[in-house]
């Protein structure tokens, strides 16, 4: 990361969805530094409104990597996309994200959460929600994904939490289809929340789902997730506001292959399973 000036801190005591996204859709942004280690363009920045001031994340469209499936200059509407939904399951699991101009041009602009790009806990990891153990069963509490290689000509069986907020957000994912769910692309804070983030790559028609979140596959559904998906099949309908929200953000095809996504949850009501024709993994993992 190359910074040209000490990161501010946040300022201000914004808590609500509402609040934010009006200061990260109409507060000056200030870009202060850049974060390194990434595909695509990821800026660290503040958006100031009223004296009110956020850390964000500023992903211009012109730093983006084109991709050989997916159409150039539309991962920033993705991301934004993937919160829409989010918010329509009425679930907080996305921060609040926004498509805005800035120093660089249009792109996504998200709320920072978690620690700041100089901070000396930066980048860690989703401690607690993910382990390499020997053996080949998970202790209570775990979920079996894969084995993976730890050098050495050794293996581990990789794990994650059976935790709620993950169930949700692996159901999340199989609506959007996401085809890149990193560990490092779970961020979870010391007051309990947890949050998913870096969802370019997401929406696509045909079947691309890749996580690490294949725990529950082939399981039931919670009922709170299945009451939360009927809601976003209502919100998908023909005249409601999200419907036209989306069709500024993704194609008409992807918006189709988004209602089929739900209806075939809703119809199954099971955590999708690996598809098979499509790495089920990400790599890397983190």
């Amino acid at each position: 990361m190359s910074a040209p000036e000490r990161i501010p801190p946040q300022q201000g005591g914004v808590t609500d969805a509402a609040t934010a996204t009006e200061v990260l859709t109409s507060g000056e942004l200030t870009v202060h530094a850049r974060v390194a280690d990434a595909s695509n363009a990821v800026l660290y920045a503040t958006a100031e409104l009223a004296g009110e001031r956020l850390p964000c994340v500023y992903k211009p469209v012109a730093g983006e990597r084109p991709l050989w499936d997916f159409p150039d200059g539309t991962l920033a509407q993705r991301e934004v996309a993937a919160y829409e939904v989010c918010r329509a399951l009425g679930w907080d699991l996305v921060p609040p994200t926004v498509l805005r101009d800035g120093p660089y041009g249009e792109g996504m602009c998200q709320l920072w959460v978690g620690p700041a790009p100089d901070a000396e806990d930066f980048g860690q990891g989703p401690e607690g929600l993910l382990a390499l153990v020997d053996g080949d069963a998970p202790g209570p509490g775990w979920r079996p994904v894969v084995r993976a290689s730890v050098g050495d000509g050794r293996t581990a069986l990789l794990v994650h939490a059976d935790d709620e907020r993950l169930r949700r957000l692996a159901a999340l994912d199989a609506v959007i289809n996401n085809g890149d769910r990193k560990g490092g692309h779970l961020l979870p804070l010391p007051d309990g929340r947890l949050y998913g983030i870096d969802h370019g790559v997401t929406f696509h028609t045909e079947d691309k789902l890749r996580t690490l979140l294949w725990g529950w596959a082939g399981e039931p559904l919670p009922e709170g997730v299945v009451g939360a998906l009927r809601g976003l099949a209502a919100e998908l309908a023909a005249g409601r506001p999200l419907l036209a929200r989306l069709r500024e953000l993704i194609s008409e095809a992807e918006c189709r292959a988004l209602r089929e996504r739900t209806a075939a949850l809703l119809r199954t009501r099971r955590y999708p399973r690996p598809g098979g024709e499509w790495p089920a993994i990400p790599w890397p993992i983190l």
